[in-house]
């Protein structure tokens, strides 16, 4: 009898235990956590979704609409500032919708889901002899994400990506779809590329495209107030450079001083293509993702770490490359895993003509910052270009991509938030601008300082998502 009421008693506590862990479980599935990469805003969301087909994404549109849920939009999540995050909203997450949907040889044109990635890209139109006119140095973003922060890459005769968008598609808050152009929707056009997934779900996207071709490198080392003659003559005026890549040092001995730069001219002959035109897969990734590990920690690591970037990129001059190769840089040595610390990205405009003086005050303002973790800043080109509404590019820019390294608690984010707004300050006054797809550190003022059509994108925001049915912590943050 005894042992049978402990067994009695043991079936009730495990089917109490049991069904609390059930009810944990699908807490957890209910409201799961999302976070982009930097992992500084954890978001308990209502639900993620991913579908891989328009009719489901019109489902969730329009129930979203009848239950009144916010609803965010999610590729690779590697915006930083909560762009594809909204408490209690529904995630969609756009990874399977990622089928090319068509392919002009000819007129070099095609259109691809937007949940494909710039490598599926490649990888589709690399046989075909053609090549992407714009995009991230890297190709592990989505076409929609890339579309919806305006990417610019390493090209100085192609510039922001809406400029190789033919059109596009766009589920609104609705549930309608609708055609989007420079002549169908215009202001729409403007507003959703570079709009930071407000204005609905891009489904699909046509591009134009060029002709893959084999470009030889050069490179070259010089101080930072010689860079902007150099650039002008060596660069712009040559028609057969058809990139350009710049570093500038953060190693304490010749910080924000020694460069090297890295130019793609057009190969003369053109018949060696085929011997380079195989897309490259990352093989060396254990000794840059050591070197750049030692730079975290120490000043000893950052100029190391800077010696070696040197010495390889000399070793680069002369050699061969496939324009599709150059598009596809590695990524996987810079994957950081740490419990207290993460790396943040911040990306600042600024004309060329003010470059060596913007030099000179931004390194007045990060010497006295010992604590502030610059790893690295990378230099690319952009001319202006003012078809998105929210274009970074107001001038002919160089754009400076910074690495940093900090920690997750609050502290340090106050600290980091302090120095950013410092150097955004330093931007502003050389008539300059800042990337936004990153954490939200920058002050609303400065938002609206950097992008003077801001009131204009808000009101067009209000306009076509009237109930806000398309939200982010972006802006929750700077709108009106």
């Amino acid at each position: 009898m005894r042992f049978i009421m402990k067994r009695f008693i043991f079936a009730i506590l495990y089917s109490i235990l049991f069904g609390l862990s059930l009810h944990a479980f699908h807490f957890k599935l209910d409201h799961p956590i999302a976070e982009d990469i930097s992992r500084l805003m954890p978001v308990k969301m209502k639900a993620i979704k991913a579908e891989d087909d328009e009719r489901s994404l019109k489902k969730i549109v329009l129930k979203a609409k009848k239950d009144d849920d916010p609803i965010s939009i999610a590729g690779m999540q590697h915006s930083q500032g909560g762009q594809t995050l909204y408490p209690n909203g529904v995630l969609i997450d756009m990874k399977d919708y990622d089928e090319v949907l068509d392919l002009n040889v000819t007129e070099k044109r095609m259109t691809v889901q937007s949940g494909a990635t710039w490598s599926d890209v490649q990888e589709y139109i690399n046989p075909y002899g053609l090549s992407l006119k714009v995009s991230q140095s890297q190709n592990i973003f989505t076409i929609g994400g890339s579309l919806s922060v305006n990417v610019h890459g390493r090209d100085i005769r192609h510039h922001a990506l809406i400029e190789t968008v033919e059109s596009f598609r766009l589920l609104d808050a609705k549930g309608q779809i609708l055609n989007v152009s420079r002549e169908e929707n215009p202001d729409l056009f403007s507003a959703v590329i570079g709009g930071y997934g407000l204005f609905g779900i891009i489904l699909d996207v046509t591009l134009h495209l060029t002709d893959d071709e084999l470009y030889q490198i050069k490179t070259r080392s010089l101080h930072y107030d010689e860079y902007t003659s150099y650039f002008k003559q060596e660069v712009l005026q040559k028609d057969e450079v058809k990139m350009h890549l710049a570093r500038i040092s953060v190693a304490p001995g010749s910080f924000l001083d020694e460069m090297y730069v890295t130019d793609y001219y057009r190969a003369n002959d053109q018949t060696k293509l085929p011997k380079y035109d195989a897309l490259k897969r990352e093989t060396i990734v254990a000794l840059p993702k050591f070197f750049l590990g030692l730079s975290r920690y120490s000043d000893w690591g950052k100029e190391r770490f800077w010696n070696i970037q040197e010495t390889y990129t000399a070793k680069q001059d002369g050699t061969f490359i496939s324009r599709n190769n150059v598009m596809r840089s590695d990524s996987a040595f810079m994957d950081y895993s740490n419990p207290t610390k993460t790396e943040v990205l911040q990306e600042y405009f600024v004309p060329v003509a003010h470059f060596t003086d913007y030099i000179d005050d931004l390194r007045n303002v990060l010497s006295n910052e010992k604590d502030f973790n610059l790893l690295n800043i990378t230099i690319r080109y952009v001319e202006k270009n003012d078809e998105s509404l929210m274009s970074y590019a107001k001038d002919d820019m160089f754009a400076l991509v910074m690495l940093i390294n900090q920690g997750t608690d609050d502290a340090s984010k106050q600290h980091t938030e302090r120095v950013i707004r410092s150097m955004i300050d330093v931007t502003l006054a050389h008539n300059g601008s800042y990337y936004l797809p990153y954490y939200g550190y920058p002050t609303k003022a400065q938002l609206y300082e950097a992008y003077p059509h801001a009131a204009e994108f808000f009101h067009l925001k209000k306009k076509y998502d009237r109930d806000n049915r398309f939200l982010n912590l972006f802006y929750k943050e700077y709108h009106p």
